[in-house]
């Protein structure tokens, strides 16, 4: 299922295209499911609580032999993997540190891919969000950073977060792309017309 319906996605084609009438900045949108599959995950928890179950079942001694703890240690595994494999929990057993480094990481790449270097001036500007990891992330190249603080954008991240947190991510797009129009607008106004890159919102699925 689509993050963002075709109707959604167009509404930030537009919003972007509003906001670049009036700045030379580029704006490129992203959105993925998720930064990683994490399919170590279930597995690491599967083996541990594996290995744990023998620990536990000796507070019964006798209650089985060999051959039945080798058998339940082996089920257990495969139960345990198959349920920590649901996204809802999946995610969960992942350290938030681990997720938000992979979502930064996949934010850095978008970057790239999606030529935001290659700006004329260095006006390249992305919003990356991921949604399973409840990640936001906002990213400008230099000719923006010389002249806009961290902190202009750290707060727009900071609400941008709470919505995604809140499943209003159509909302969080279209008022964090107004307020970068703001910003921008008077610190990288238009000067010629120009459109570098897409205005599409860019889905990873």
């Amino acid at each position: 299922m689509a993050l963002l319906t075709e109707d959604e996605q167009q509404q930030v084609t537009r919003a972007i295209e509003a906001v670049e009438r009036g700045t030379d900045a580029e704006l490129v949108t992203v959105l993925a499911a998720s930064a990683d599959d994490y399919a170590y995950a279930p597995l690491i928890w599967a083996g541990l609580v594996a290995l744990l179950l023998p620990g536990l079942i000796n507070f019964h001694p006798g209650w089985l032999n060999a051959n039945e703890l080798l058998l339940t240690q082996i089920a257990t595994f495969i139960v345990v993997a198959l349920v920590c494999r649901l996204p809802a929990i999946g995610i969960r057993l992942v350290p938030a540190s681990v997720r938000h480094w992979r979502a930064g990481s996949l934010a850095r790449r978008q970057f790239l891919e999606q030529n935001l270097h290659s700006t004329l001036n260095g006006t390249g500007v992305l919003i990356f969000v991921s949604e399973a990891e409840r990640y936001v992330e906002i990213i400008v190249d230099d000719g923006i950073a010389r002249r806009v603080d961290d902190s202009v954008w750290r707060s727009m991240v900071d609400v941008f977060t709470l919505q995604v947190r809140q499943g209003r991510i159509l909302e969080g797009f279209l008022g964090c792309i107004h307020s970068c129009g703001q910003v921008l607008s008077e610190q990288i106004p238009v000067t010629q017309p120009r459109n570098e890159l897409p205005n599409r919102l860019v889905v990873l699925e």
